[in-house]
């Protein structure tokens, strides 16, 4: 598949379509990169494996739409051509490409932000998973310029942590030895000048990654979560349940069987579950597994974890502190026995 537009004639316009179409093969990784067996990770049911490397995959897809299309136009008629169950995923991998392109580019772009703002507003949440990734890329000291502008969004810049997410789910996904296995954390980072939520939010992403990594084996998933220390499992339990009801790969006795081993922090998983829910919802693309997990885990619809969402969003604009762990807790307390 080719980024050149075709029917770009100017000079300068062709270099532009070379040099993107060089970048792409440069920084996109290929799909067998991302897929369970190349990256070592435990065997797991086919088709389970089949469609959580669908998910990557999709994102890598994305990532090519967004690192050489010349214009956000063409960029968005390529993502309407991914099936709706993936298509959030894509935009976060144009997002990433958008995010790399406006910080290593000369000059201020803002490619990223004129997305965000427009066709990736539904996907927003995952937007800034997007760019997480793109962090994951560049060198820290750029990382005070990959989140843009957003001011108006009503989740700006509270879901700005969600980049920090993202760059946990990639760092675990792709350097599991030293990220899971050794359980490694970063330095802290003044992110929104909060250097002590920055671990809680790369554990938030880990812990999604380990869905993942563990094939949506719940028992596996849960064995890898208590290898870490007691102090990140909460963070790490809702990550897991973000990833088992947005991703889905476990049927209802599996999602039964992790609302059992969650235990005592089974409202982390409800408020992973309830932000799932509130994705999907925003992006107007509701899925039968999102709407399964989330009455397993939350007993409730997909429409009622939806409006606990924006509730809990608006109560914590209100709280002081950290808007976004406000946020969390808000929705955490709704599942407190």
């Amino acid at each position: 598949m080719s980024c050149l537009d075709t029917s770009i004639h100017k000079p300068e316009a062709a270099v532009a379509g070379l040099v993107g179409t060089m970048r792409r093969f440069a920084l996109t990784p290929s799909f067998d990169s991302v897929t369970f067996g190349r990256r070592g990770f435990p065997p797991s049911v086919p088709a389970v494996s089949s469609r959580l490397e669908a998910i990557p995959q999709s994102v890598i897809l994305g990532f090519e739409f967004g690192i050489a299309t010349t214009t956000q136009e063409e960029i968005v008629r390529r993502l309407d051509l991914v099936e709706d169950d993936l298509r959030g995923f894509a935009y976060e991998g144009a997002t990433m490409a958008l995010t790399i392109r406006d910080v290593m580019g000369s000059g201020r772009r803002r490619l990223a932000q004129k997305f965000l703002l427009g066709p990736a507003s539904p996907h927003i949440f995952l937007a800034f998973i997007g760019i997480g990734f793109a962090m994951a890329r560049l060198p820290r000291p750029l990382w005070s310029r990959v989140v843009p502008d957003l001011g108006g969004h009503p989740y700006f810049p509270a879901s700005s942590w969600l980049a920090v997410d993202g760059y946990g789910f990639d760092r675990a996904y792709f350097d599991t030895a030293r990220w899971v296995d050794r359980q490694y954390l970063p330095p802290p980072y003044p992110w929104q000048g909060e250097p002590g939520y920055f671990p809680r939010a790369i554990d938030q992403g880990i812990g999604r990654a380990l869905w993942f990594i563990n094939g949506a084996d719940v028992a596996r998933v849960a064995a890898a979560v208590r290898q870490f220390d007691p102090a990140r499992r909460p963070d790490l339990w809702s990550g897991v349940g973000l990833a088992a009801a947005f991703a889905g790969g476990a049927d209802q006795p599996g999602i039964e069987l992790l609302r059992k081993e969650a235990g005592d922090l089974l409202p982390e998983v409800a408020q992973g579950a309830v932000f799932a829910a509130k994705a999907r919802d925003e992006a107007g693309q509701p899925t039968e597994h999102t709407a399964m997990a989330v009455d397993t885990v939350c007993g409730m619809t997909l429409r009622e974890a939806a409006d606990l969402a924006d509730s809990a969003a608006t109560q914590a604009a209100m709280d002081g502190g950290i808007e976004y762990e406000a946020w969390r807790e808000r929705t955490r307390r709704r599942f407190r026995r």
